[in-house]
């Protein structure tokens, strides 16, 4: 047995190391068939005791008590965090494509844009849609077909037209590279377990999310641009003079313009406090003759007290108000340095309807978030509100406290990708860079606007182009029937090689047992995930494992017929076997690092176990098998062949 020594040392090495990679995932699952126990327990007890909690609340409540059980014992996050990793198809969860907005950026890009740059780049999305050609190369064509130089909206006018081209083309990927990493330390923060982010072309990224069951919640955190901005909002003389003008600039184009100086009410309630449209008409007006006199007014409701100059528009109004700001005729009355934006959540109802509130204010920001350090979701222990409390960094301290201290007794809305959360009033000049974003709906807003927040802007919008949802009782089906699959592939080889080959069979059925533990124990060391695709790897494994056996076998039984001793003819029968075996896995091998290299998703996790498998079976076939057999032969126990 000294001449085995090593062998039987090193087989028995990987065996005890391949155990013990393997029991956390042993553990874990052990360990969560209590907690689900405990889970369920504790669902019950939540409906029982609150039977109008919403579904939502409730299972926000049980993610915070399985964190707690988890933080409890150490013992129990460490095995979660060193077992194989279920991928989406087993687990259950989200798979998101999202495709970066090259025309978004362009037109973020873009100086001094008009009428003609955006007709040139609504074609241009338009048109890629329809083609791999990129949108910067379609803009660049089609300018050029009008005679119109790059340089008109990009660069300097010193660069030539393909110069430009390749500065933008730059551009977007870096913006991509920048979006698939905002998008990772978003993902990171928010707490998936075993996420999969990878890109996937010149600007699609593949997000899967593995156990997310609030969807909308996970494409928020995804699509969400995270543009937080600081403007001052306008004095109410100031807007309420803009608005008349608007309000005559469309009753004028409409031809119902009146010019009188009896004031007309209309009215609204929000929140049990009535709000109205203060206008002039020489006497009081029908609804109808009203909206006709004045369009403008009529949609936007403002505070007949003249506290303030916010104005109030039903959800349903919203859009048709936003297409009057637009015309010709009242974009002359606007000046270019104000805009008209909407809060982020509705303020109360009117008749069933949402009520918003349109804000005026400056159109340049006098601060934006890239000077934002670090955010905190919390509660509010005055108003016992939702808030997300922010730090600056040293240069935004010192901007903040500059643009607080200019504007005491002012409001500066803070906005979040165009929309405003809250419009507070400052009250007195704001040292150490600290401000705070009050109007989530609840905490689980307030915490995902944190980590948006924390991650970073994304340097363009992103669109999700296919979204995919797998539910948890799938999940579990597919991982029974891919374990059910495993076992009968298993047992149905097994049982054929030993009536087969009898005793060589039976070393072949167990060296198999060793391929499978060593594939599962390699998966666990790399915290690699493992897929359906990647079980269905696991049984072709089981397959091209015995083949080599077969292989093995057949020589020996060649060398036995020509009479040459067991010993003799398992040594040539290994020897001869060797160069057959290793061409047939190599290359198999090589098409599995191939299909992993250029393949994503599924492709990836079937490519991953072959190649694992091919390893494992190769060293179960050509070490496992022979030791075994030197060992009997040793033993002067009988091998036989068939």
């Amino acid at each position: 047995m000294k001449e085995f020594r090593f062998r039987i040392v090193l087989v028995l090495a990987l065996i005890v190391l391949a155990i013990y990679l393997l029991y956390p995932t042993y553990a874990d699952y052990q360990n969560s068939k209590t907690i689900d126990k405990l889970l369920e327990k504790r669902r019950k007890e939540l409906i029982k005791e609150n039977p109008d909690m919403t579904k939502s609340h409730v299972e926000g409540i049980l993610m915070v008590v399985e964190d707690s059980l988890l933080n409890s014992k150490p013992s129990l996050l460490k095995n979660r965090e060193k077992r194989i990793k279920l991928g989406l198809d087993l687990q259950g969860g989200m798979r998101v494509v999202l495709e970066v907005n090259t025309a978004q950026l362009l037109a973020k890009l873009a100086k001094n844009p008009d009428d003609v740059f955006r007709k040139v780049l609504k074609e241009a999305e338009d048109e890629s849609t329809l083609s791999n050609e990129s949108v910067v190369d379609i803009v660049g064509r089609k300018l050029k077909d009008r005679g119109i130089r790059l340089s008109r909206y990009f660069g300097t006018i010193r660069q030539s037209d393909s110069e430009i081209i390749s500065e933008l083309k730059k551009d977007v990927e870096d913006a991509v590279t920048r979006a698939l990493e905002i998008i990772r330390n978003r993902v990171d923060q928010y707490g998936v377990s075993e996420p999969t982010i990878q890109r996937q072309g010149s600007r699609r990224i593949i997000v899967e999310l593995p156990g997310i069951a609030r969807e909308e919640e996970a494409k928020q955190l995804l699509q969400g641009t995270a543009l937080l901005e600081f403007r001052l909002v306008k004095e109410p003389d100031f807007t309420f003079a803009i608005m008349n003008k608007i309000d005559e600039a469309l009753a004028k184009s409409m031809g119902t313009y009146v010019s009188d100086t009896t004031k007309n009410t209309s009215t609204v309630t929000v929140n049990d406090s009535t709000l109205a449209s203060d206008t002039l008409s020489n006497k009081e007006l029908s609804e109808e003759e009203f909206r006709k006199q004045h369009p403008f007014f009529s949609l936007a409701l403002i505070d007949p007290q003249g506290r303030s100059a916010d104005a109030y528009v039903k959800e349903d109004d919203m859009n048709k108000l936003r297409l009057l700001l637009n015309r010709p005729e009242v974009k002359k009355v606007i000046p270019d340095n104000i805009e008209f934006v909407f809060s982020a959540k509705p303020v109360g109802q009117q008749d069933g309807k949402n009520v918003y509130i349109m804000y005026t204010v400056n159109k340049k920001p006098e601060l934006t978030g890239g000077v934002i350090t670090d955010a905190r979701a919390s509660i509010d222990p005055n108003s016992s509100s939702p808030i997300v409390s922010m730090t600056m960094n040293s240069e935004g301290a010192a901007d903040w406290a500059r643009i607080t201290g200019a504007n005491i007794n002012k409001r500066i809305a803070i906005m979040l990708d165009g929309r405003v959360f809250s419009a507070p009033v400052v009250r007195s000049k704001i040292s150490g860079g600290r401000s705070q974003i009050e109007g989530m709906g609840d905490l689980d807003e307030a915490k995902l606007l944190e980590i948006v927040l924390k991650a970073g802007a994304l340097p363009a919008p992103v669109d999700v182009i296919e979204e995919r949802t797998v539910g948890p009782s799938l999940g579990e089906d597919s991982i029974k029937k891919g374990f059910t699959a495993v076992v009968i592939g298993y047992l149905l080889v097994g049982f054929f090689m030993i009536l087969y080959y009898q005793r060589s069979g039976f070393i072949s059925a167990l060296s198999l047992t060793f391929t499978i533990l060593f594939i599962l124990g390699v998966l666990a060391g790399f915290k690699a995930t493992l897929t359906l695709p990647g079980i269905a790897g696991i049984i072709l494994t089981i397959g091209m494992a015995v083949d080599a056996n077969v292989l093995i076998f057949e020589r020996i039984r060649e060398e036995m017929a020509t009479g040459k001793t067991v010993k003799a003819s398992i040594d040539s029968g290994f020897s001869r076997a060797y160069s057959a075996i290793i061409d047939s896995n190599i290359t198999t091998f090589f098409t599995g690092l191939i299909l992993y290299q250029f393949g994503t998703g599924p492709v990836q996790g079937f490519a991953l176990t072959l190649m694992i498998g091919i390893a494992a079976s190769l060293f179960s076939a050509l070490v496992i098998t022979r030791l075994l057999m030197d060992i009997m032969i040793s033993k002067r126990i009988k091998v036989t062949i068939g």
